[in-house]
């Protein structure tokens, strides 16, 4: 599933054009709407969808946790790609592609098609954004998040570290990938309850969060297992996904393990359990 920087990676190629010749979004009107797969549209019907869409100018592309997030001229579009969703800026000429479940034409004859293999993707248009996004978590790189807040956040909480970091009401955007690298790097174990970290351990963590997610940004993400494939990340993965290789700091065999019914790559030794 993509995460933040995969997400913030396609607001920025939405926003200031991917490199294939093609310019960004913003300013972008919108001529019309084609829905091909109809429960792609969470909010309002697909027709009322079509019908509200059409004619509004795209005013911005930004991002909140894994929302992407288009202001238009009206209304805000707002996207999930969930487990396999990606957009596209192309042109009107090139055929619909397999997977394809909704296409935004625009009036310079570029569309926005959002391909989406296991259709588990929505889109909404709504007047007021906050329905939707209000419930989400601060942002882990938001400099108001204070390693102060961050602890105290974590003290009000019993759960373990893992579940509680992929909590999207506690911290926007962080997935199962970049919460195994954070954790790692803090030399945390995702099963420690999140209400014993002290002050020094609760800085380290956010560190942690911090950097992957920085690093994930500045190589555009990872391409692993969806369709997106821009970025390089998993190629520097520390523990996600290398059960069995060695740990790139003590030498010991990484290992998998089950964590909320996700799976979980740590490194026994320098992760111990407490």
């Amino acid at each position: 599933m993509p995460e933040l920087p995969e997400v913030e990676t396609i607001a920025r190629f939405l926003r200031e054009g991917a490199g294939n010749g093609l310019a960004g979004l913003p300013g972008s009107r919108i001529e019309s709407c084609q829905v091909l797969w109809p429960r792609t549209i969470a909010s309002p019907a697909p027709d009322e969808f079509i019908r509200r869409i059409a004619g509004q100018r795209v005013e911005a592309v930004s991002r909140r946790g894994k929302f992407l997030v288009i202001p238009l001229s009206t209304d805000t579009l707002l996207i999930h790609l969930r487990m396999s969703g990606d957009l596209r800026v192309e042109s009107g000429a090139e055929p619909i592609r397999k997977h394809d479940r909704m296409i935004l034409n625009f009036a310079d004859n570029r569309r926005l098609a959002f391909n989406d293999t296991r259709k588990f993707g929505r889109a909404w248009l709504t007047a007021d954004p906050q329905e939707e996004l209000g419930n989400l978590g601060p942002e882990p790189l938001d400099p108001g998040l204070t390693t102060q807040r961050f602890h105290a956040m974590l003290t009000t909480h019993g759960r373990q570290l893992k579940p509680l970091l992929m909590d999207q009401t506690f911290l926007a955007g962080l997935g199962n990938i970049y919460t195994d690298e954070a954790l790692y790097l803090a030399r945390l174990h995702p099963l420690r309850q999140a209400g014993q970290l002290t002050m020094k351990e609760a800085a380290r963590l956010l560190d942690a969060i911090r950097s992957v997610l920085t690093e994930g940004i500045r190589r555009n993400g990872a391409s692993i297992d969806w369709v997106y494939r821009g970025g390089d990340f998993q190629n520097h993965f520390k523990v996600y996904g290398r059960t069995g290789e060695a740990c790139p700091e003590c030498g010991t065999p990484i290992q998998r393990l089950v964590v909320g019914q996700r799976g979980t790559h740590i490194c026994p030794k320098c992760q111990p359990i407490r």
